[in-house]
């Protein structure tokens, strides 16, 4: 008898780059972290965090699109640690694999033991993250991998960006997806570390509410906080992606900063 499968092998930027996740636990990236990765727009040689990567798909694909960016993907969970590093070996991404690296590390560490485990201040040029999301009135799920990738903790966004903030150097980019409820949190959150705040709301379609927010916002900036226009992820009438979507999720343009 077979075994079943435990893992899966998923493409991503229209075959740029592959990711191997686990199948049945844990979190598992799509959309959100393509629309991510769109955030950080730059040619110039730049070093990329990001923060509860998962496998990393994020990460790299940032690092697929940029040649001249370097990734470090910070995880907490073993488990997906591994899962990283196995997306890093497959011979689909040796082109951007030297130039990504994986660090086991919780977020949430400050001080001298975030600087032992390997963030060190002002070290990064960007910081991206797709913090958990589900708050206590979401429906649990069994699986306790996926419940801690999703479940959102007081204070979490404080705790994320209070991280990106000490890591960033001045005159970097936070870039983050969460759910609009999350606005008043993240905003609160950036306080004086992130200023230039730009929010773009993300709609199913035309006349629905939103559904993801993307924020990006830059360390020690003091500009004031920009609502952009909404990105509508489908055409009307289909389930097939609006074409400025379609390009940001397989990576041939980036959302840049109107900024």
């Amino acid at each position: 008898m077979t075994a079943a499968a435990t893992e899966t092998i998923d493409s991503f930027h229209r075959g740029q780059f592959h990711v191997m996740q686990p199948l049945g636990q844990g979190h598992r990236s799509g959309m959100d972290a393509m629309l991510l990765a769109s955030l950080v727009a730059t040619d110039k040689p730049c070093r990329v965090a990001d923060l509860g990567a998962g496998a990393g798909a994020a990460g790299m694909a940032v690092a697929s699109r940029l040649e001249n960016a370097e990734a470090l993907l910070v995880e907490r969970s073993p488990l997906m640690v591994q899962f990283a590093r196995k997306s890093l070996a497959l011979p689909e991404n040796a082109r951007f694999a030297p130039r990504v690296s994986v660090l086991e590390a919780d977020v949430s560490l400050t001080g001298r033991a975030r600087v032992a485990a390997g963030l060190a201040d002002d070290s990064f040029d960007h910081v991206i993250m797709n913090p958990p999301f589900n708050d206590a009135s979401d429906r649990r799920t069994p699986d306790a991998l996926k419940a801690e990738a999703h479940a959102m903790t007081e204070g979490l966004f404080d705790i994320w960006i209070r991280t990106a903030g000490a890591i960033v150097r001045p005159g970097g980019q936070l870039s983050l997806i969460a759910r609009p409820q999350s606005i008043a949190e993240i905003i609160s959150a950036c306080g004086r570390r992130f200023g230039g705040i730009e929010i773009t709301p993300l709609h199913p379609r035309v006349g629905e509410n939103a559904v993801r927010i993307l924020v990006t916002a830059i360390k020690q900036n003091r500009a004031r906080l920009t609502l952009r226009a909404p990105l509508i992820v489908h055409e009307e009438g289909t389930h097939k992606f609006a074409a400025l979507v379609d390009d940001l999720n397989n990576g041939r343009v980036a959302y840049p900063r109107r900024r």
